[in-house]
């Protein structure tokens, strides 16, 4: 079986007190932590976890980033924080992601994941449970 790597991912999240600074308006560092978490539920749609992929001796980690911020999420928004891979190679992996309140685009990044041996901590070739991504045809 085979995923392709076109669909959109959604994770729903609601804004809370230890989010904000003390105006009620998300930390900036905020957003990479949403954006972290719709990559780690999205590998768990996937039926992977981290856990599962350290003890396979694989880890993932943050290799770039580019992130742009455009409007401010307050207290108690509903957020929704999307992922979407926009590339794979023999190691790394590039993900678009936005975070959005209703329509409004507040931050949107593009982060590259590289595959790293967790022994080494050396890139490695993805593991076999994550060769499953393919590129849609």
């Amino acid at each position: 079986m085979s995923i392709p790597i076109d669909q959109d991912y959604r994770l729903p999240l609601r804004v809370y007190m230890e989010d904000t600074d003390a105006g009620g308006i998300v930390y900036y560092v905020n957003y990479l932590k949403f954006m972290e978490r719709a990559r780690s539920e999205w590998l768990r749609q996937l039926g992977l976890d981290q856990q599962t992929l350290l003890d396979e001796g694989t880890q993932l980690v943050v290799y770039r980033l580019a992130c742009h911020y455009a409007k401010p999420a307050r207290l108690d928004d509903v957020l929704e924080i999307s992922a979407h891979v926009i590339d794979i190679g023999r190691c790394r992996m590039t993900f678009e992601q936005q975070v959005w309140r209703g329509v409004e685009l507040l931050c949107s990044a593009t982060v590259e994941i590289a595959c790293l041996s967790a022994e080494r901590l050396r890139p490695k070739a993805w593991p076999a449970s994550l060769k499953i991504l393919t590129r849609a045809s």
